[in-house]
């Protein structure tokens, strides 16, 4: 039987989630940053801040102690410190407990140890729920596939706003609100996007007619992006389904989470 040393010990509780003790570790933790979070969200409300300040103070300095200690059990059990600290979760764990200790010099920065929340996304390692991060994947690889479109189509609508703007600047202008460019594209981009604020509004009837044309205008611009992504996303789903392909009858188009082949009923192969 292989002894194993302290660090291993830690390691294999803090990094893995094959045994029973590693999996409580990250349930654990995962428990210890959502109640963080209740913590710091509970401490921007002024009632229950100026009733429960000096808890709410404590309790957040117990978490940001606990999760210190933890960061630094990490990198003294990583095989790879400086490699852990490069991670995306090693920089997720930094970041989760600075913000406490740059308070001290600027004050309110706190309020970023919201971050907390990302260490949660460990949970799809804990529970193992691979689809759902394969999933995440081709919504992603969907994402860059249409940038230079969504690119192309941002642009546009920047020339769009900034022409509509400076159209009501000049119709409208300062005595209705429309004091300036900048404040005039705020308001085209208010309106395109069917927010409709309300703070500027047009009173002239040339101003009320482009707003008119600008707010019918971003119901059609709203199905451009929505169009674009739908499409990328269908492709790649579909490039993914012939890529699970049956090792008996060699048939491909099947689900991502089908289990056997719909053509010859043979278990397919592993699919993450």
């Amino acid at each position: 039987m292989v002894t194993l040393t302290r660090k291993q010990r830690l390691y294999q509780i803090i990094f893995g989630t094959q045994t029973k003790a590693g999996r409580n570790f990250d349930i654990a933790l995962i428990v210890a940053i959502l109640c963080s979070e209740v913590v710091l969200i509970l401490s921007t409300i002024r009632s229950v801040d100026f009733k429960y300040s000096e808890t709410l103070t404590t309790l957040e300095w117990t978490f940001t102690l606990l999760f210190t200690i933890e960061y630094a059990l990490r990198l003294y059990c990583s095989p790879k410190p400086w490699a852990y600290a490069r991670s995306f979760y090693g920089v997720i764990d930094l970041i989760a407990v600075l913000p406490s200790y740059l308070a001290f010099l600027f004050p309110g920065s706190n309020y970023l140890l919201i971050i907390r929340l990302i260490r949660v996304m460990r949970i799809f390692r804990i529970l193992k729920l691979a689809r759902f991060l394969k999933d995440s994947n081709i919504l992603l690889r969907a994402l860059l596939m249409a940038q230079r479109k969504i690119l192309v189509f941002f642009s546009t609508v920047a020339i769009l706003v900034t022409v509509l703007g400076s159209l009501l600047y000049i119709v409208e202008g300062p005595d209705n609100g429309f004091t300036s460019i900048p404040t005039s594209i705020y308001w085209a981009i208010v309106t395109i996007t069917t927010v409709g604020y309300g703070d500027i509004v047009p009173q002239t009837n040339i101003g009320k007619a482009i707003a008119s044309f600008t707010m019918l205008l971003g119901y059609s611009i709203l199905a451009v992006p929505t169009g674009i992504i739908t499409a990328e996303l269908s492709q790649e789903m579909q490039t993914q389904r012939h890529l699970i392909r049956c090792t008996n009858c060699s048939a491909s188009g099947h689900e991502s989470d089908a289990n056997f082949c719909k053509k010859c009923g043979t278990e397919l192969p592993e699919h993450l």
